[in-house]
């Protein structure tokens, strides 16, 4: 899986993730009124790309952001009884459906990443095979992983940049410091707000033991706030010369695989949203997502004023 998320063949994607933006940019011009900014954009951005990649047909796709809705809250620890049994009872109907979009598309394969990925996986290589719990986890993981910090990357951008007029009115001067500001929002409002490691072996850290087999939660938003390492950590800086030394996509063999992919569909997916859509402002203070472990708005409400030509916000 690797190799569909490198930098160069994100490149490749980057004309897809445009066009997606636009087209469902297109269907919000004329809308009067209060507008779910994150229900109608944030999250059909992403969901649109991954599923083209895992071959989900449009009708579909709607199982997929069901399935992030259920999957978000079930990373945090310690949920009441009754919503482990409904996102248990979620994720075991997803799991249904995945098997048999598996299976449709050994049936009928097509130019997709999952398509080819069954492929290899049973081609008889013994060095490539992969049997169906493992093709499931695959996809499941791909499909999850590849939207939910888009999603909070993409809502939290527009919060953040509403609420900074100064800084929007600088990307609209100087368009070249998007890649950067994305960067600190990614840094600032982490999607991803913690995560967790088993130790290896016996270690002190900061004065505490951690025993061998002990589970760590590694709080990476606590990171990219660091003094240590970030100026005046807790100000909105789109020029901040080292915002890229956030770990919200973590580090090392666990750096998020879809990194790339994500930086490329908050880019584009900021920008085209921003230049559209010039007058937009907030309408309401939208809720957050109820977990712990992600930093993102359920529901974010946005009065979009008046839509730019497609041919002027390309301008």
């Amino acid at each position: 899986m690797s190799a569909v998320f490198t930098p160069r063949a994100v490149a490749a994607l980057r004309e897809r993730v445009e066009q997606t933006a636009a087209d469902l940019l297109e269907r919000l011009t004329g809308e009067s009124g209060v507008v779910d900014i994150v229900g109608r954009y944030c999250a059909q951005l992403p969901v649109s790309i991954i599923s083209e990649i895992l071959g989900v047909p449009e009708s579909d796709r709607p199982r997929v952001l069901e399935f992030g809705e259920l999957a978000a809250p079930s990373l945090d620890i310690g949920l009441p009884w009754r919503q482990y049994r409904s996102v248990q009872d979620g994720i075991a109907g997803f799991s249904s459906w995945l098997a048999e979009h598996l299976q449709r598309l050994r049936r009928e394969p097509s130019d997709n990443v999952m398509s080819q990925l069954i492929q290899t996986a049973e081609s008889g290589s013994a060095e490539t095979y992969l049997n169906e719990n493992e093709l499931q986890a695959i996809a499941g993981l791909v499909l999850a992983a590849g939207f939910e910090t888009t999603v909070n990357l993409l809502g939290n951008g527009i919060r953040t940049l509403l609420d900074a007029p100064e800084h929007l009115d600088a990307l609209r001067r100087r368009p070249e410091l998007w890649p950067n500001a994305v960067e600190e929002i990614l840094r600032l409002e982490s999607p991803v707000q913690l995560t967790a490691r088993m130790a290896r072996g016996d270690v002190e850290i900061a004065g505490h033991q951690v025993a061998r087999g002990d589970l760590v939660l590694v709080y990476l938003a606590a990171a990219n706030r660091d003094p240590a390492v970030f100026s005046d950590p807790h100000r909105f800086d789109i020029e901040r010369p080292n915002a890229g030394r956030h770990l919200a996509f973590s580090g090392g063999r666990h750096f998020c695989l879809g990194a790339a992919l994500a930086r490329a569909e908050g880019e584009v997916g900021l920008r085209t949203f921003f230049d559209r859509f010039p007058e937009v402002r907030a309408a309401g203070a939208g809720s957050r997502r109820e977990t712990r472990v992600l930093r993102g708005w359920s529901s974010l409400p946005v009065a979009l004023g008046p839509a730019r030509s497609m041919a002027a916000a390309e301008s």
